[in-house]
């Protein structure tokens, strides 16, 4: 039988470090489902793995995309679909980790069917253009506070959408992520990982300024011109772009990013804690989690 192991937690928990040891143990593959670091542009902010941190472990889905280019969670499901159908021919064990909520849930359940209107999203997009960010998230909390709890609710794409079905339907978007469960044909092996909140926040905070030190100033800076793309929406970019307008300090800057970063990394927990198939495990317990693994292959 054809295994995936899924290694999911918060930003900064050492997912990556410990796919890495998993995949030297086991000879196997992984495939990233961290939807920053599909983009060749996107390095320094997204702490895209180095070679080095790679260890010889091939890395699928890492710099596949320029942030010119659209990409979907439909696309990201159906391209690790084919990309498994490859690796279970040599091999019956593959990884799959990453931070991204969305993109995980749908290789494990499938992508929901969720309706949609132009006519709404384009009143809902003028919305926001008029009003800003904020108008939309008290709309979005009103109408759905599960949703509002789980999703990204500074990332503008996501939360236009979540509003759309809300007017469209007035009904819960959350209400429409509860489809039957979809049977995959290999077995998922769901790993958590968790550390105290003060460490978490401690690594966050040391990895924001490792990032400022490697150069994420100047990789934000060429990024000036596509500002206005989905893929720069984020974390990280956000912040510095409002900078080089003139809207805060440096300093100011890699504070709120520091803030933001924490607050995502809360919200990823939130989302992951609902799934109750999930295995938790602190962060330094290898030889526990790969006990676990041999256990259920």
């Amino acid at each position: 039988m054809n295994h995936l192991i899924s290694i999911v937690g918060p930003t900064a928990i050492g997912k990556t470090k410990l796919a890495v040891e998993i995949a030297q143990q086991f000879n196997c593959e992984i495939i990233s489902a961290d939807s920053r670091q599909f983009y060749q542009e996107m390095s320094v902010g997204t702490a895209k793995p180095t070679e080095n941190e790679m260890r010889g472990i091939r890395h699928h889905l890492i710099d596949f995309l320029s942030v010119d280019e659209s990409f979907s969670v439909g696309k990201f499901e159906q391209h690790v679909l084919g990309i498994l159908d490859q690796l279970y021919l040599n091999n019956n064990l593959a990884i799959l980790t990453g931070g991204s909520g969305l993109y995980i849930n749908a290789v494990h359940n499938g992508i929901d069917n969720i309706p949609s209107n132009d006519e709404i999203r384009q009143e809902v997009i003028s919305d926001y253009k008029k009003n800003g960010l904020k108008k939309l998230q008290d709309e979005l909390k009103n109408a759905d506070p599960i949703h509002y709890q789980l999703m990204d609710i500074d990332n503008p794409q996501r939360l236009i959408r979540a509003v759309e079905v809300c007017r469209l339907t007035g009904k819960t978007y959350s209400s429409f992520r509860t489809k039957p469960k979809l049977t995959r044909p290999f077995n998922i092996i769901k790993i958590g990982l968790y550390e105290k909140r003060e460490i978490i926040y401690a690594r966050i905070n040391r990895r924001v300024d490792q990032m400022i030190e490697s150069g994420l100033v100047s990789e934000v800076q060429n990024l000036q011109s596509k500002k206005h793309l989905n893929a720069l929406q984020t974390v990280g970019y956000r912040e510095l772009f409002e900078f080089f307008e003139g809207q805060c300090s440096l300093e100011k800057a890699i504070e709120k990013i520091k803030m933001n970063t924490r607050r995502f990394a809360k919200r990823q927990m939130t989302w992951f804690k609902k799934d109750t198939e999930i295995h938790w495990f602190n962060a330094s317990s290898q030889t526990e989690i790969v006990n676990f693994i041999n256990s259920n292959l």
